[in-house]
């Protein structure tokens, strides 16, 4: 089969370019949400404030948000999610025109962005294997963390230049426009929907996707060794920090610096999407989980910018490895009609990652500085690596799909 075959159906390009949009709005919101809460406030901590208010919402609603997309269209919950987060762009821009010295009304629209998210995950990730033929899956699931990576290496980038150029408001409405976007694409992609027919009780169903993940083990050790390694080891929520104070650039170089370990990924993921990985899968996350912990430390020392860019650029790339694994190991081992809760315990997973993980390196720089507070995640990221490699025989034994 033409390994570019996937790209010339119809319906996975379309697919591709609603995440392409989507993220890019994403990640040009956060650059300037971040950016304009740290240049007001001057304080780490409020930093981490930004990944709470976001996954606090998140966390609760993904409790019942797969269950939703399991029993729903899924294309049309991911198209009223483009809708959602438009509404929050727009919010964002009258805020900022407006009312910008009120911080605490950009807590609550991130919220409503966290309470969004919950619902997006998990129609995102079960629409894709409903698109592709199954021995495309892993391909599919490259092309599309490539394209995904592709919005988080130029989002940031384009966020923090529009920053520095014309001002956040401006950034919020172009956000704003990408997401309409992302919802007219939603509306050119189609498969065959069947409602369910189970009569089991709500509670009856969310335990059945608790008690899969929990008994699949390959599943739990892959969800949850990201969730601890990169709680420990993001240090993405400290780069306003970092690039202020050490590195001593404006939203430019945050741009930038964002962009970086984006960019690794998306190198890794386009690489997988031509080769897929056939052997050692287990083994391989690992060990990228391990350089994942190193590079955060070289990036935790660094006082020189194209050295913590190299940095991220590698933290990007082992963290694609892990990401690609993961999801390929998640699509194949859930069936069809368990995939939106399955996909939520992940996320949940995920999340507690990023948006908690945002927190505790806000709390621990407020605490004992940015540079100590990063080293001591890569650390714990390594530690957690091993520990994993003893608890969870069934992963790192794993030879192959």
């Amino acid at each position: 089969m033409h390994k570019y075959s996937l790209l010339r159906q119809a319906q996975f390009r379309n697919f591709l370019s609603l995440r392409l949009l989507s993220t890019f709005a994403a990640q040009m919101q956060s650059v300037a949400v971040a950016w304009q809460v740290y240049e007001q406030t001057s304080r780490p901590i409020d930093l981490g404030y930004v990944g709470l208010a976001i996954f606090i919402p998140f966390f609760i609603t993904s409790f019942f948000s797969g269950d939703f997309v399991d029993r729903k269209n899924r294309l049309k919950v991911l198209g009223f999610c483009q809708i959602a987060l438009g509404i929050a762009s727009a919010a964002l821009l009258i805020l900022s025109m407006f009312f910008s010295q009120h911080i605490w009304l950009i807590f609550l629209i991130l919220a409503f962005v966290g309470f969004t998210r919950a619902f997006m995950g998990p129609a995102g990730s079960s629409v894709l294997p409903n698109i592709v033929p199954k021995d495309q899956l892993m391909s599919a699931i490259a092309w599309n963390s490539t394209t995904w990576q592709l919005g988080t290496v130029l989002g940031p980038a384009l966020g923090g230049f529009l920053f520095h150029l014309v001002g956040k408001s401006t950034v919020y409405g172009v956000c704003c426009l990408f997401f309409s976007g992302a919802f007219f694409l939603s509306t050119k992609i189609d498969f065959p929907f069947i409602l369910p027919t189970s009569t089991l009780k709500f509670w009856q169903r969310l335990s059945l996707g608790l008690k899969f993940t929990w008994q699949t083990k390959i599943i739990l050790a892959a969800i949850s060794l990201d969730l601890f390694a990169v709680l420990l080891g993001g240090a993405v929520a400290l780069l306003p920090v970092f690039t202020k104070d050490i590195l001593h650039t404006g939203p430019e170089g945050l741009g930038i610096l964002r962009s970086a370990a984006p960019l690794g990924a998306m190198v890794m993921a386009l690489y997988f999407s031509q080769r897929p990985l056939k052997k050692r899968v287990g083994k391989i996350m690992l060990g990228s989980v391990f350089l994942f912990g190193l590079a955060t430390i070289v990036f935790g020392i660094s006082k020189h910018f194209w050295l913590s860019f190299s940095a991220l650029v590698l933290l990007g790339i082992t963290d694609m490895v892990s990401v690609v694994v993961r999801q390929t190991l998640i699509q194949l081992k859930t069936p069809d009609d368990m995939r939106g809760r399955v996909s939520a315990v992940s996320q949940v997973f995920i999340g507690a990652s990023n948006e908690l993980g945002e927190f505790e390196s806000g709390l621990t720089a407020q605490w004992w500085g940015p540079e100590i507070a990063t080293v001591v995640g890569g650390l714990g990221t390594c530690f957690i690596v091993l520990l994993w490699s003893v608890l969870f025989k069934e992963l790192r034994k794993t030879d192959s799909f």
